[in-house]
């Protein structure tokens, strides 16, 4: 039986942050269902995601370092060969933060929240777990980024906070990518645009979404990791949409 990502080889630890949303709780189940995955590390803000027969929960909160490297350190002596970003934040009806439709919407600290889960959060996943991904073999580290995060596609305007945020992240992998091309010649950094998703994330922005393009989380994490299965060291540094196609920043 062939998985979803044959290039990477067999006995496949993987790690998924972010856990407990639409998307990477989908990645979870599609790794989990993966003959060539060994391990999953589901990690969520609250930890609390049941234990499946491939999977170990495992809590992280994005916003505080402390307990991204405590499960960096707990993951054990084993390498990883996927570590993948699935956390993201768009919108916060409790905070009153939406996206914005005009600079006079701008507000500091809905800019510092947007740029601290979307750029900052996995800039730190990177600092403490791309040292535990395998070497002498194909690995990757993923980041869902998103398609309004490149500047010379922005022809609408508006999301300052969301669009600003992403493309931070955007050259955090690409500079990531550099050094990590250094240490681990065969790893992969890249951001992966996953479509527009049935989540909670896009709820409020799905009206006029064609049904054709409204992605099932299922149906999305299954294209991205099929996306991460055709790259190679030479596209590390980039994003990708979930068709495969590249995204220029």
């Amino acid at each position: 039986m062939t998985g979803l990502m044959p290039s990477f080889g067999t006995g496949l630890r993987v790690a998924v942050i972010g856990a407990g949303g639409g998307i990477g709780a989908a990645l979870v189940n599609a790794l989990a269902e993966d003959p060539a995955v060994a391990e999953v590390h589901a990690y969520s803000r609250a930890g609390d995601i049941p234990p499946g027969q491939k999977f170990r929960s495992g809590q992280i909160d994005i916003l505080r370092e402390e307990s991204i490297a405590a499960a960096a350190a707990g993951i054990g002596g084993d390498p990883l060969h996927l570590v993948f970003v699935a956390s993201g934040l768009l919108h916060d009806g409790a905070r009153g933060l939406s996206p914005e439709k005009s600079w006079a919407a701008l507000d500091a600290s809905a800019l510092a929240a947007l740029f601290a889960v979307n750029a900052t959060g996995p800039a730190l996943v990177a600092k403490h777990f791309l040292p535990h991904l395998a070497k002498e073999r194909k690995t990757a580290f993923a980041a869902i980024s998103a398609r309004v995060g490149s500047i010379s596609d922005n022809g609408l305007g508006g999301w300052y906070g969301y669009r600003a945020s992403k493309a931070a992240l955007n050259q955090l992998i690409k500079t990531l990518s550099i050094e990590l091309a250094r240490k681990n010649p065969s790893a992969l950094c890249v951001g992966l645009h996953p479509g527009t998703v049935a989540t909670a994330l896009s709820a409020p922005f799905q009206k006029g979404v064609p049904e054709e393009k409204l992605f099932t989380p299922d149906y999305s994490a299954r294209a991205m990791l099929t996306v991460l299965n055709g790259l190679d060291r030479d596209d590390s540094g980039a994003l990708f949409a979930w068709d495969g196609k590249p995204i220029p920043f």
